[in-house]
């Protein structure tokens, strides 16, 4: 793997050197940290071209443990274990944020709370978030991209054949009906009305739905075009969001049972629509 990295001299164009070799391992559970023969806030920005992002965001990812630098005999050098370190606390107060917030609410959850949760300074806190409205922005991020990678997963196999349209908007549904985090998701929708960066995630989410459920219907019935295809659109979206808050309803029947038969009633009503 190669880095491309600053001199220990500044940045600047005369401040970066060639791509040099590290010796840095993908293996995630690697135990050597890197040492670097320069200071940490400038090894943590330093690109790993293989990867397109720098080292910060590669070891935040997951992607890589650093392990040591062949060949490094300067006094500058740092153990990059510092930027794991960082990792492992932004990932330790997003896991606490979700338990926090769905059980004491957003607002009724304090800094000092959410950091003896995730064992963390209050001043950790700050420095990898600007405040409790970034912490649940990066949650609404974290589950947006995991929605995201759903719904193409199904509308892939979809297009495949792998699935029929009964069995996609089963799995769909299935996704929405076993959410285990309705009071987090009750308190990221109201944020949304009051944060105006976690509407805007909401809102991109809410595209990307629409054209994925649009091609569902779709499959199911052909010859939907027009208000009826938009209606239908708007039938399948409200499904997916009020079946992810049904516990206060008291339903009778368990998730899967409801996400099957729900489906069976979805694809039999678009496709008796002329």
């Amino acid at each position: 793997m190669t880095v491309v990295t600053p001199t220990a001299g500044g940045g600047g164009a005369g401040g970066w050197l060639s791509p040099q070799p590290l010796n840095v391992n993908a293996d995630a559970h690697a135990s050597n940290p890197v040492k670097i023969p320069f200071c940490i806030a400038r090894i943590r920005f330093c690109l790993i071209p293989e990867y397109g992002m720098n080292v910060h965001s590669a070891c935040c990812a997951g992607m890589i443990l650093p392990q040591k630098v062949q060949g490094s005999k300067s006094h500058l050098g740092v153990e990059v274990v510092a930027v794991q370190h960082e990792a492992d606390g932004r990932a330790r107060i997003l896991a606490a944020a979700r338990t926090l917030f769905s059980a004491n609410g957003f607002h009724q959850t304090s800094m000092a709370q959410l950091a003896s949760a995730a064992q963390v300074s209050v001043g950790q806190i700050y420095r990898l978030f600007k405040g409790k409205e970034e912490v649940i922005e990066a949650l609404v991020r974290i589950d947006s991209d995991a929605w995201t990678a759903q719904m193409t997963i199904l509308r892939s196999r979809l297009d495949a054949h792998e699935l029929s349209a009964e069995q996609a908007f089963e799995a769909m549904l299935l996704h929405s009906t076993d959410e285990k985090e309705e009071a987090l998701l009750f308190e990221i929708m109201a944020e949304a009305f009051r944060n105006e960066a976690v509407g805007k995630m909401i809102g991109q989410l809410c595209i990307g739905f629409r054209v994925v459920l649009r091609d569902f219907a779709c499959v199911a019935n052909p010859d939907l075009s027009g208000e009826a295809l938009d209606a239908a659109e708007e039938l399948l979206l409200a499904c997916m969001f009020g079946l992810g808050h049904r516990t206060l309803s008291r339903p009778k029947l368990p998730a899967a049972s409801t996400a099957r038969r729900a489906a069976e009633t979805i694809v039999a009503g678009l496709k008796a629509i002329h």
